[in-house]
C-alpha cells in the first residue's frame, strides 16, 4: 500500500501543482508589498491620503456606518494588483513565448472558418451581386 501512496505523490502533476501553489503564495506576497509600499504611497502623494477609507462614510441611528471608502480601498488595491501581474507577469510572458516560438520557427496556424459562415457569406455575396 504504501508503495502505491508514493508512485501517487511523487506523480508530476502533483509536484506540480505544489510548487505552483507556494510559489503563487508567495508571488502574492511580492505584489502586495509592490501595492503596498510603492504604489499607493505614490497615489497617497496625489491625492493626500494613502487609502479611502474615510471617504463617505454614512451614519444610520445607533452607530451603524456604512463605510463606502473602505470598499473603495479595497476595490483600488484589487485594481492596482491586477495591472501589476500583468504588466510584471502576463505581458513579458506573452512576449517571452512569442520570441520563442520565432526562434523555434513555429508559425500558429490560421483557424479554419466555420463551414455555416462561408456558406453564409457566399449567399450575402449572391445577394449583393443579384439585380432585381
Amino acid at each position: 500500500m504504501l508503495k502505491g501512496f508514493k508512485e501517487f505523490i511523487m506523480q508530476g502533476n502533483v509536484v506540480d501543482l505544489a510548487v505552483a501553489v507556494v510559489i503563487g503564495a508567495a508571488f502574492g506576497a511580492v505584489i502586495t508589498s509592490l501595492v503596498d509600499n510603492i504604489i499607493m504611497p505614490l497615489i497617497a502623494a496625489l491625492v493626500g491620503a494613502p487609502n479611502f477609507d474615510a471617504f463617505l462614510v454614512l451614519t444610520l441611528g445607533e452607530g451603524v456606518e456604512i463605510k463606502f471608502g473602505v470598499f473603495l480601498t479595497v476595490l483600488v488595491n484589487f485594481i492596482l494588483i491586477a495591472a501589476a501581474i500583468y504588466f510584471i507577469v502576463v505581458v513579458p510572458m506573452k512576449k517571452l513565448n512569442d520570441l520563442h516560438k520565432a526562434r523555434l520557427g513555429i508559425e500558429e496556424p490560421e483557424p479554419e472558418q466555420d463551414p455555416q459562415l462561408a456558406l453564409l457569406a457566399e449567399i450575402r455575396d449572391e445577394l449583393r451581386n443579384r439585380t432585381v
